[in-house]
């Protein structure tokens, strides 16, 4: 049974043209027309898995720059930001699912193209080995004394299965997933509210160990005293603030493909940005920047800053943070599937990957073998990292910041080049399209290569490789790893249509139909 057919949408070469949409085509046989404005919000936000996000960064977040945190988490907003707006002004053009690889092929090419989708694809696989920790450690602290957290094949056993349930959900459909995610992240953010609203009582009524009041230095951006602590500090941001382009991803199954993914997008990130410098202001002032005790710069703390303060802040009720860490992993293990599987489904409808991998469920209307693959593939890194080194594993989650402003980096530019034509024409498409864009991306470049160099130095991270920081081996290395299967792609006679550009360029129509594809050589041979 086919989807309901999408109508055509003109890309920024017809409006230039005045031309006319195309006719009418099919979608890829995803499920239409499932997502509101709400439900993409919802997926937007669990995508960042809020609580974890903040358990995994605040502590290093604080012991980087100090006071200055809140004013970090809100620096590093502005990039984010700024590349929503990339993805919103590009989902309206070319309301794709496969966002960053489609958006780079038509703006650049297929060699950028194909790697900007394995920035994605590499990003959700590292996280989700981190996720299925995360969510393994926490589900046996609930449990008898907590010290079962600490034995690792339990934990790792425990984080397979969750990698396999929460690729169950996403292979069973979009409408499954988004009530499971309703409810999840409502929990979430009970916890979070609940700390937050504790921790500003203990601090005026005299029972936090530390009280210290808010101070405007903490918002001064002028106020850093170490810049590669700053820079360290804003790139640890930019990691708790992705993920919200998954509803970008699922853009292809809401009710309006061209503006309800973008709106999501911008709405996810500013709902964050008050949610997390929210937190962190009331974890500062309950807790105090001390380094003894449950001072927020002890580095004992700076694991889980939650885990420290649960029981002093909540009280009785502190259980209620242990689940909702534990529930954040496992929503953000399904969320970061949906978009990698996705992903992956518009490479191979695009000649970019294997065509097994457009597979789409006759039933459920999901990328069926992609997600699959995906599930198997995040298991078996996390396995395989696992029994070579745990500290492995560590500096892999640490040099993720890499492929995230790599991947959102390559967004920025590719919006600002494909409405080249465009910029001019009124001053919303000057700043939206292209201003904003290209600062966010230049943003990211900086931290990108200011963080290559401070990755090379070898007490940066758990593990020393080659010589250099084992944090700078494996998020270069992975990235240049892109390179390689992408080559042995290339060397497929099937891969020929996209490399050639026929089967993807900037005059292609924005989605696949349903029916098989005559292939031709593009008037423009591929070049945007």
């Amino acid at each position: 049974m086919c989807a309901r057919p999408y109508r055509s949408v003109m890309t920024a070469q017809d409006t230039a043209r005045g031309s006319q949409p195309a006719s009418p085509t099919g979608g890829k046989g995803l499920a239409t027309g499932t997502l509101g404005l709400f439900g993409s919000v919802i997926i937007g936000l669990a995508s960042t898995a809020p609580v974890y996000s903040l358990v995994a960064t605040l502590g290093f977040v604080v012991l980087a720059v100090g006071a200055q945190a809140p004013i970090a988490f809100i620096v590093a907003f502005i990039p984010m930001l700024f590349i929503a707006f990339a993805y919103r002004e590009l989902n309206r053009d070319v309301p794709d699912c496969g966002t960053t690889f489609t958006w780079a092929t038509k703006a650049f090419g297929p060699v950028t193209g194909w790697i900007g989708g394995w920035g994605v694809a590499l990003a959700g696989i590292v996280v989700l080995a981190n996720l299925a920790q995360i969510a393994g450690q926490y589900l046996w602290l609930l449990i008898g004394d907590g010290s079962l957290a600490s034995n690792v094949p339990l934990v790792t056993a425990t984080g397979v299965v969750f990698i396999a349930l929460m690729t169950w959900v996403s292979y069973r459909g979009i409408e499954l997933g988004e009530r499971i995610q309703n409810i999840l992240l409502a929990v979430q953010y009970l916890a979070l509210v609940l700390f937050a609203v504790f921790a500003f009582i203990g601090a005026s009524n005299g029972t936090a160990p530390d009280a210290t009041p808010i101070s405007l230095d903490w918002f001064n951006p002028f106020a850093f005293t170490d810049y590669h602590g700053f820079i360290e500090a804003v790139l640890l941001a930019l990691f708790i603030y992705w993920g919200w382009d998954t509803c970008l991803a699922l853009n292809e199954e809401t009710k309006d493909p061209q503006k309800i993914p973008g709106r999501a997008a911008v709405i996810s990130t500013v709902i964050l940005l008050v949610t997390y410098v929210t937190v962190t202001v009331a974890a500062m002032v309950y807790a105090g920047l001390g380094t003894t005790g449950t001072g927020l710069a002890n580095e004992d703390n700076a694991n889980d800053i939650f885990l420290a303060l649960k029981d002093l802040v909540l009280g009785p009720w502190a259980w209620i943070l242990v689940v909702a860490v534990l529930i954040s992993a496992v929503s953000s293990t399904q969320t970061t599937i949906l978009p990698t599987a996705r992903g992956t489904l518009a490479m191979a409808a695009y000649k970019a990957l294997p065509k097994r991998f457009a597979t789409v469920h006759p039933t459920f209307k999901t990328p069926s073998f992609s997600t699959l693959v995906m599930g198997i593939v995040a298991i078996v890194y996390y396995v395989g990292m696992t029994l070579v080194s745990e500290n492995i594993l560590a500096d892999s989650i640490l040099s993720l910041g890499l492929a995230i402003a790599f991947y959102y980096g390559i967004t920025g530019y590719a919006c600002v080049w494909y409405f080249r034509k465009v910029l001019f024409r009124s001053a919303q498409d000057f700043f939206f399209k292209g201003l904003f864009p290209l600062l966010g991306a230049l943003m990211l470049t900086f931290a990108f290569v200011q963080s290559c160099i401070d990755m090379f130095d070898v007490d940066y991270g758990y593990t020393v490789l080659f010589g250099v920081g084992g944090t700078f081996v494996i998020g270069v290395g992975s990235l240049a790893f892109g390179f390689v299967l992408m080559l042995l792609w290339y060397s497929r006679k099937s891969s020929r249509p996209f490399f050639r550009g026929e089967s993807l360029n900037r005059d292609t129509e924005v989605l696949v139909p349903d029916e098989p594809i005559e292939y031709g050589r593009s008037v423009d041979g591929g070049l945007a």
